[in-house]
């Protein structure tokens, strides 16, 4: 019989959704000014990351609240929020492109969801009229937004250093970094995430 560890299945779902924006970027330039481009392959990367994060979301909830019954957006905005203050305006960083950005940044309003969710929710059920809403700025947000969640979901594992294989583009401002180490060339990034 074979076993297979878990413990960071969404750890690597995000790792594998990084590495498709890291070959996206041999073709679109990731600069603001090509943020309104769509195309079929970041619809399909924004179709990945946003599921995944509606996955991790809900999970966040009943970890912070196990009676939860929160199964959309607005839900998981009520219970993210009132555990984590600050998701808000949790930053992500793409050093490499010289980006930021705050993927959560409308729940500072109630009942407000991202503006990459919006996409999402009407390329998905509306494709012919909103295809063109699938953009490259949408789905690096979508991605960023899942990375973020993905430290609420891991807070333990990214605390010890356990996060690993570390991602490739993304990652949170150094403030959140507490220290690094080079076990076996290996190298494992702690946070501090106890202001989020």
């Amino acid at each position: 019989m074979i076993t297979v560890n878990n413990a960071l299945m969404h750890w690597n779902y995000f790792l594998s959704t990084e590495s498709d924006v890291l070959n996206l970027s041999k073709y679109v330039d990731f600069s603001p000014s090509n943020f309104d481009c769509y195309s079929i392959e970041i619809t399909r990367i924004l179709f990945a990351s946003a599921s995944e994060a509606d996955v991790i979301a809900k999970a966040i909830c009943k970890i912070a609240e196990p009676e939860s019954s929160a199964d959309n957006i607005i839900k998981y905005q009520d219970v993210i929020t009132r555990h984590f203050r600050t998701i808000e305006s949790f930053k992500v960083t793409m050093p490499r492109f010289g980006l930021e950005f705050v993927p959560w940044s409308n729940w500072s309003r109630p009942q407000t969801t991202p503006d990459w969710w919006t996409a999402y929710n009407k390329v998905k059920h509306h494709r012919d009229q909103h295809f063109a809403m699938g953009t490259l700025k949408n789905c690096l947000n979508s991605v960023a937004g899942l990375f973020s969640l993905m430290f609420l979901f891991y807070k333990n594992q990214a605390e010890d250093g356990e996060l690993s294989p570390l991602p490739q583009l993304f990652d949170l401002p150094e403030t959140y970094h507490s220290g690094i180490a080079i076990p076996e060339g290996k190298i494992r990034i702690f946070y501090d995430l106890s202001t989020i």
